[in-house]
């Protein structure tokens, strides 16, 4: 039997999305049912990617318009499905590279259950693109969002305040206008799969707000000062409203944190 560290590394390692999906549920089932030990094992700097979708710089990538058109809302979640498979690589990332036995078991049971629940983001995502005659693969897509590991690979505090403080909670500040945007064009079935990854990403960036808190008081730091700190050492550009106060605030999340 694997460990959990072992476990994290096969997904990253795995490139097939379908297939890391599904072993990313077989990881976190097997942590829940107490079968695995922490163990050890050595992320990779890049966890293995497909062969399509073809992966652009940023600045090369395709402007995508607003709007309600199948062309227009298949982009859209096409853009969302990556993001999601990249946040299955970051959750296990984040277990594989800073997990120890002297953290508590709470701590892996929250990022396994953030990575379980990312799977299944892009498994819904991936279906609905299918019902709209597309799948994940057939658009180009970002090759910067891997970054953020990068830059925070050294640092636990860095990692969770900019990937959940700072990524996952701008999904909280857009959100809800994509799904008010998906009613207006008669697109139920997407605006409820968004709502439904929605209410699961509060709960991440308050696992996020939770470990961030606990490890910062324990260094000595206060968590406020500590993480606007990290910011500006390791985010590009500033924090741009709106914020979402209300689903920010669900998650713990204190407006003072980011409207300084």
């Amino acid at each position: 039997m694997p460990t959990l560290l072992e476990s994290a590394v096969a997904v990253l390692a795995t490139a097939d999305p379908a297939v890391k999906a599904a072993a990313s549920h077989s990881a976190a089932e097997a942590w829940r049912a107490e079968d695995l030990s922490l163990g050890a094992a050595l992320p990779p700097d890049r966890p293995a990617r497909p062969d399509r979708p073809l992966l652009l710089a940023p600045k090369e990538m395709p402007k995508r318009k607003a709007g309600g058109n199948a062309a227009k809302r298949v982009a859209l979640l096409h853009a969302l499905a990556h993001i999601e498979l990249n946040a299955i690589d970051l959750a296990w990332d984040l277990i594989a590279r800073f997990g120890t036995e002297e953290m508590p078991r709470a701590f892996f049971d929250d990022w396994v259950k953030v990575a379980d629940e990312e799977a299944l983001h892009f498994e819904l995502l991936s279906a609905r693109l299918q019902e709209l005659g597309a799948n994940y693969g057939d658009l180009p897509a970002h090759d910067g969002l891997w970054e953020a590991a990068t830059v925070t690979a050294q640092d636990l505090l860095a990692r969770l305040a900019i990937v959940p403080l700072v990524l996952e909670a701008r999904g909280l500040d857009v959100t809800p206008a994509t799904v008010a945007d998906m009613q207006r064009a008669g697109d139920e079935a997407t605006a409820a799969l968004l709502e439904r990854i929605y209410q699961d990403e509060i709960g991440h960036v308050a696992a996020g707000m939770r470990w961030f808190e606990h490890f910062a008081k324990a260094a000595g730091h206060d968590p406020q000062a500590h993480w606007q700190a990290l910011l500006k050492q390791h985010f590009r550009g500033a924090l741009k409203p709106p914020f979402n106060d209300t689903a920010r605030a669900a998650a713990g999340m204190p407006a003072a944190y980011y409207t300084q």
